[in-house]
């Protein structure tokens, strides 16, 4: 999605933003990012402000409504939504400004107790109903091993994009972008974030390690791992074929990896 500056906006666009946050004195764009047609965090007369927005008639607009319904339902770790108002073609969300940088997952990162933490409030959180989010079984229906679909199932909100851009470490850990809740099964986040430390040089001994912090990925059934991991690796195969980036390349091989160890070991990842 191309990115736009916040003065780029419409000018009624900008003065709604002004009526809801008050006159904006600055606005810087936000580094990275790719699902959203303006990102910044804006200077005002009260409180700063983080705007996302992006454009009504595009396809990812009701994944934004989504975000936006979901958000009095998460831990209060996660930001809070001031507004959300649609305008001049334009779908704008406020949000509170949270300190702090993009996580650090690498091993032995002080980070990562805090991270922990965070996951742990998450995991403690049950889906809203009346909110229309993907079920876990739907969502990797089309990638699972036949009729695998229903050890997926559950109650628990879940992130399912626990990478460290979606991660703010200050004092705690919070968690961002909303853009892809799922209801399911707890464990499904741990095995997501599995990936992720692989990514940032975790072994799969070490990453698997770290999961079982969380006693949804420790109880969990060994099938229903095994199923997962196979669909994950499948799906990550596909955004890889898709798109040439390098980073989705890694990481459908990791994916790949996780899969092969969990057909090995049922359950865990052995040792090297």
């Amino acid at each position: 999605m191309i990115r736009r500056h916040f003065h780029d906006l419409p000018v009624e666009a900008r003065q709604a933003i002004a009526d809801k946050a008050g006159p904006v004195h600055a606005a810087r764009t936000a580094d990275g990012g790719l699902n959203s047609g303006i990102a910044a965090f804006l200077d005002t007369d009260h409180d700063p402000v983080f705007v996302k927005g992006i454009p009504t008639d595009h396809p990812q607009a009701p994944a934004q409504r989504r975000e936006a319904a979901i958000n009095p339902h998460l831990p209060r770790a996660c930001p809070r939504l001031y507004w959300h108002i649609e305008t001049a073609g334009w779908d704008l969300l406020g949000y509170e400004v949270l300190p702090g940088r993009h996580a650090d997952y690498t091993p032995g990162s002080p980070d990562l107790p805090l991270i922990a933490t965070a996951i742990a409030e998450l995991q403690r959180t049950t889906a809203p109903a009346g909110i229309p989010i993907k079920a876990a079984e739907q969502r990797w229906a089309a990638y699972a091993p036949p009729g695998t679909t229903a050890l997926f199932a559950g109650d628990t909100l879940l992130h399912t994009d626990l990478a460290p851009h979606n991660v703010l470490v200050h004092d705690r850990a919070h968690i961002i972008d909303w853009a892809w809740p799922t209801r399911g099964a707890a464990w499904i986040d741990p095995a997501i974030l599995i990936l992720r430390l692989l990514e940032a040089g975790h072994t799969l001994v070490e990453a698997d390690a770290f999961a079982r912090q969380f006693p949804s990925w420790r109880n969990a059934p060994a099938e229903a791992k095994e199923a997962f991991s196979a669909a994950n690796a499948a799906a990550w195969r596909e955004i890889a074929r898709a798109d040439a980036a390098p980073w989705k390349a890694v990481m459908a091989t990791h994916a790949v990896a996780a899969h092969a160890h969990l057909q090995t070991t049922p359950g865990t990842f052995p040792a090297r």
